[in-house]
């Protein structure tokens, strides 16, 4: 079982803390004026581990930092919002070209949002190729 006790603003008293608690999770570094957000969020993110919770068993595994990556941009209806058109490889219903696209926007993504989740990873040499390339074409837009 757990129980996930939930400090208020200052935290929990360290005789509580010493005498009996296992482990402390931390959910980031900001502050929140209690603990009741930060539990929220913890039985969240156990919750959908739990087989059956969510309507796919392989959702999960396809869920942001599963494979060390921000995840790839995602497009809903209408096709066009506000000019802007949802990227015509998504709509061809080619699913080699679409993984494709999904894996090198999230190694962009990850790039662009969280680049320290690349700071110890093995880059493959499709990886390695995807950002040469895009570097090649930020510098050409830049020039």
């Amino acid at each position: 079982s757990l129980i996930l006790v939930c400090g208020r603003y200052e935290g929990v008293d360290e005789r509580f803390v010493d005498a009996g608690m296992d482990v402390e999770i931390s959910i980031g570094d900001f502050v929140l004026t209690g603990g009741e957000l930060g539990a929220m969020v913890i039985i969240d993110a156990v919750t959908r581990l739990i087989p059956g919770v969510l309507g796919n068993a392989d959702s999960a595994g396809n869920d942001t930092f599963c494979d060390g990556l921000v995840e790839y941009a995602h497009y809903t209806r209408p096709a066009l919002f506000n000019g802007e058109a949802v990227p015509d490889v998504l709509q061809s219903g080619h699913h080699e070209n679409i993984a494709r696209w999904r894996e090198e926007t999230s190694l962009i993504r990850t790039v662009l949002k969280r680049p320290d989740l690349l700071e110890n990873r093995e880059l493959s040499e499709t990886e390695r190729t995807v950002l040469m390339k895009w570097r090649q074409d930020l510098d050409r837009w830049l020039a």
